[in-house]
């Protein structure tokens, strides 16, 4: 017997998770490092648009701006004229630890009173409450990221990269990191490398960046990954490592490749878009159907939809366009102007979808409401048939490690079948690309990734029930 599904129980809320952070770090003396960091994050905005912030040093100072917003909100040519130096981090945020505010915003700053730190994080530490001692709580901020620059900032008098050696091991969970004194930008990635983190090259320096893609908008060339468990400088005396724990193995976040990243960024030395389209394919001879047109949902389901549509031999089309300029808005439509329909971003091509039976293909559900609002659309938009395929497995259990799903109620198909969710979405049909197939498509084995959301496996252990981790945990506290 199939489960009905609420949607007052189910709720609002995105269909694709939530974004992890955006990272970008720039040692390049002569360069215009504040403008550099602007276009390296306006490349990682889709990775968080909650706030942006930057740092910079000139070598004996550091000058921290940030605030709520876009990156083109946050900063603007008077801004970064007065943001002048050798080095620089800068962030964009979603919020996984901590709410939305302004003492939020990344790169958290820290002094012990003659040395500073800047750091910006991509991730989620497990642990946060047994570190979050008197000690480490200094000022209003409430995510995990501050919380390790007060860790770092009570062992600078012995110097930044030692006091990374120090805090670093102790640490547990997901994270990203890239920070500065003011001298020397550092990055480093958890043992397990579950988030993202890249080092380019400059014609006067290196820079990192959480995707490739950046490297490309700032003229960078990609040099290598930072390792799982490794802490790397840069500075005058060049490009420097050092390791602060072994690697267990690695396990990039599988949804890096499903959606987190952006199409024309590289992971683990792989094209993102070809991976897609190979997720496409692979799922075209898994769930095949008899069809006029494949389209795609915007944006990440573009380079899958082509690989389904090749691989079943159907012709790909627009049927829905985006609006690209919508961003994160924080003006919310009236309960009456939802009501009515209002389309913040995407819209049906009724001339082009009218009378076909369509193959919509998406990377993913979460909680399955937009996808409902969705298919709805398209039939009121005169698709005569309507059939849903997903380049991913069923998102069934939650996300510690920066995603914004930390709890079963948020999905969907934790405790609901295919044909259950099918029913409630409205789709006439709905398939999804099974785990081994998704594997199939990166070319990498299931060891090389975390895909905790997929099969309960979590890499790093995590606490059940109230002792799981929470986003609020130092609100709580």
């Amino acid at each position: 017997m199939g489960v009905t599904i609420d949607p007052t129980v189910v709720g609002e809320g995105p269909d694709h998770p939530k974004e992890a952070c955006g990272l970008f770090g720039v040692w390049a003396p002569g360069e215009d490092v504040a403008r550099l960091t602007f276009f390296g994050l306006f490349a990682l905005q889709h990775r968080g648009q909650e706030s942006a912030g930057m740092a910079v040093s000139d070598g004996n100072r550091i000058v921290v701006y940030r605030d709520l917003g876009l990156v083109s909100q946050v900063f603007d040519e008077r801004t970064l004229t007065t943001l002048q130096g050798d080095l620089c981090v800068g962030h964009t945020r979603y919020s996984t630890t901590g709410s939305t505010t302004w003492e939020n915003a990344q790169p958290a700053f820290k002094t012990n009173g003659s040395r500073g730190l800047a750091l910006g994080h991509n991730g989620n530490l497990v642990n946060t409450a047994d570190l979050a001692g008197p000690a480490a709580r200094r000022g209003p901020a409430t995510t995990d990221s501050d919380l390790v620059a007060s860790l770092l900032a009570a062992h600078l008098d012995q110097g930044l990269e030692r006091a990374s050696l120090e805090v670093l091991p102790t640490l547990s969970g997901a994270f990203s990191f890239v920070f500065m004194d003011e001298r020397t930008v550092f990055a480093a990635r958890d043992p397990h490398g579950i988030r993202p983190l890249a080092i380019g090259r400059l014609p006067s320096g290196y820079c990192v960046a959480s995707e490739t893609c950046a490297f490309d908008v700032v003229g960078a060339t990609y040099a290598r990954e930072v390792q799982p468990g490794e802490l790397v400088s840069l500075d005058e005396r060049g490009l420097r490592s050092v390791r602060f724990a072994p690697s267990p193995r690695q396990a990039l976040c599988l949804f890096e490749f499903v959606y987190l990243s952006r199409a024309d960024s590289r992971l683990i030395g792989k094209s993102v878009h070809e991976v897609r389209r190979r997720m496409g394919r692979a799922l075209a001879r898994q769930a095949p159907v008899d069809a006029d047109m494949v389209i795609p949902v915007p944006d990440t389901g573009h380079s899958a939809g082509e690989g389904y549509a090749e691989a079943a031999g159907i012709t790909y089309g627009e049927g829905l366009m985006k609006n690209r300029y919508i961003g994160r808005t924080f003006i919310e439509p009236t309960p009456s102007l939802r009501a009515r329909g209002v389309k913040l971003k995407l819209n049906p091509l009724p001339d082009t979808i009218r009378g076909k039976r369509l193959v919509v293909v998406d990377d993913s559900i979460v909680r399955g409401t937009t996808t409902r609002q969705i298919v709805a659309m398209l039939r009121e938009a005169g698709a005569a048939e309507v059939h849903l395929r997903i380049v991913s497995p069923p998102i069934r259990w939650p996300c510690f490690y920066g995603i914004d799903m930390s709890t079963k109620d948020e999905l969907i198909a934790s405790d609901a079948s295919v044909e259950d969710v099918r029913r409630f979405i409205g789709a006439d049909s709905l398939a999804y690309l099974s785990l081994d197939g998704l594997l199939e498509a990166t070319g990498s084995t299931a060891d090389a990734f975390c895909r905790a959301c997929f099969d309960g496996q979590y890499p790093v252990p995590v606490g059940a029930g109230e002792d799981a981790p929470s986003k609020f945990v130092l609100e709580r506290l």
